[in-house]
């Protein structure tokens, strides 16, 4: 029997794109975020709602239509890739799926809570929160960490995480569950990345932190903890070369990609992972770390 990622693409081609957080129309190859050997239906998550930040490309979308498949109404939170967000709309309503899409920029306290209110308005319910948008710019030096990104990495990575968890809180009971996606850099490190991995390294905690004050409330809050893989964010981040060589010093010697994610966050946000709260999930193609 073949093995289901016999077909996935070790590297990319070398490419750049210019502006964070990425499109995904434009990425060579494109990122896989279906595959018949995952995310089989089996409704685990029916009539759940869930809001899914970055939720139109990348890891974002191949955990939007996990979840669809799966039963629940799904919410993407997007910034301005609109033909990213309605593609992954069609995909979502072609598997009999509900989706709604809200734009705007999650930095902004204003903005997560008028999700929260929309969110509502329209389903009356939520039961799941992935935060999962992000930016970064790397810098060989930290005297080169402009104040701007600086600021906007923290405002959309750990900002915007904050703000639409304490928007969505009110709304969730007994049962339901926040998912943060962090990133192997804040475990590793990253000497190019050192402000995108210190929002990383802050929303490990918050998980951690928030996990034990949520326990009596039984909402359970965890983390999946990406490697090198292949989303907008990379081609929007890199230079062509780096690109071109994404994921080939992992130990399974290539770059992840979206679909593989999808279940980890349907495990995490099912009554599978019942006595699951402040734990990550880590899913980096064999690095070693100190957890």
């Amino acid at each position: 029997m073949t093995r289901p990622d016999a077909s996935f693409p070790s590297t990319a081609k070398p490419q750049t794109q210019n502006k964070q957080p990425g499109i995904e129309s434009q990425m060579d190859p494109k990122p896989i975020f279906e595959h018949p050997e995952y995310n089989k239906s089996g409704g685990r998550l029916d009539q759940k709602v869930a809001i899914i930040t970055g939720g139109d490309s990348g890891i974002g979308r191949a955990v939007s239509i996990a979840y669809a498949k799966e039963g629940a109404k799904v919410v993407i939170v997007y910034y301005d890739e609109v033909e990213d967000a309605e593609e992954t709309k069609r995909i979502i309503e072609a598997h009999q799926g509900e989706c709604l899409l809200i734009q705007g920029d999650i930095a902004d306290p204003k903005f997560c809570e008028a999700v929260v209110s929309k969110t509502m308005s329209t389903f009356n319910q939520i039961n799941i929160l992935v935060n999962n948008a992000a930016v970064q710019y790397p810098q060989n030096d930290l005297t080169l960490i402009k104040d701007e990104d600086l600021h906007k990495t923290f405002a959309v990575n750990f900002f915007g995480p904050f703000y639409l968890t304490r928007a969505v809180l009110p709304h969730l009971t007994e049962g339901d569950c926040i998912i943060n996606t962090t990133s192997i850099t804040a475990y590793e490190g990253n000497e190019t990345l050192i402000d995108y991995s210190s929002t990383k390294g802050a929303l490990t905690s918050f998980t951690r932190s928030l996990a034990t004050n949520l326990a009596k409330k039984k909402i359970r809050v965890n983390a999946v903890v990406p490697g090198p893989i292949w989303t907008p964010l990379i081609p929007a981040s890199f230079d062509a070369q780096k690109v071109s060589q994404h994921g080939a010093n992992t130990a399974l010697g290539r770059m992840g990609q979206p679909v593989e994610f999808g279940a980890a966050y349907v495990f995490l946000a099912s009554n599978d992972a019942s006595y699951m709260t402040g734990a990550t999930l880590h899913i980096n193609g064999g690095s070693i770390i100190n957890c």
